[in-house]
């Protein structure tokens, strides 16, 4: 009924930037959250940043300051824009969203849909 689509991902060398992109499709009636999540090997999956429908952004202490997410809610994408990555951001990424989707007359709610992931290497 939903899909979470994630592109942008891939190799860059420490210092640089990458911008992650997800496109929410589907039955979808509302999206509320919207957010970035990463998970690297041997770690737990962590948030990186988020954002509600009316913008407002939290950010994961470790990214404050290089990295912007942002959204457009007419078209049901979010971004991650990710500059002076460091070899810790190394990752997979996920997109993550809150989304009241249409079933038949019905309008249900799913706190928690996930994109397939995309990687994000960062090489020193």
């Amino acid at each position: 009924q939903v899909q979470l689509v994630e592109s942008g991902g891939g190799l860059v060398q420490a210092g640089g930037s990458l911008r992650l992109s997800c496109a929410a499709s589907g039955s979808i009636f509302s999206i509320n959250r919207m957010g970035w999540y990463r998970q690297a090997p041997g770690k737990q999956r962590e948030l990186v940043a988020a954002i509600t429908s009316g913008g407002s952004t939290n950010y994961a202490d470790s990214v404050k300051g290089r990295f912007t997410i942002s959204r457009d809610n007419a078209k049901n994408t979010v971004n991650l824009q990710m500059n002076s990555l460091k070899p810790e951001d190394t990752a997979v990424y996920y997109c993550n969203a809150e989304i009241k989707y249409y079933s038949g007359s019905y309008v249900l709610s799913e706190p928690d849909y996930w994109g397939q992931g995309t990687q994000v290497t960062v090489s020193s």
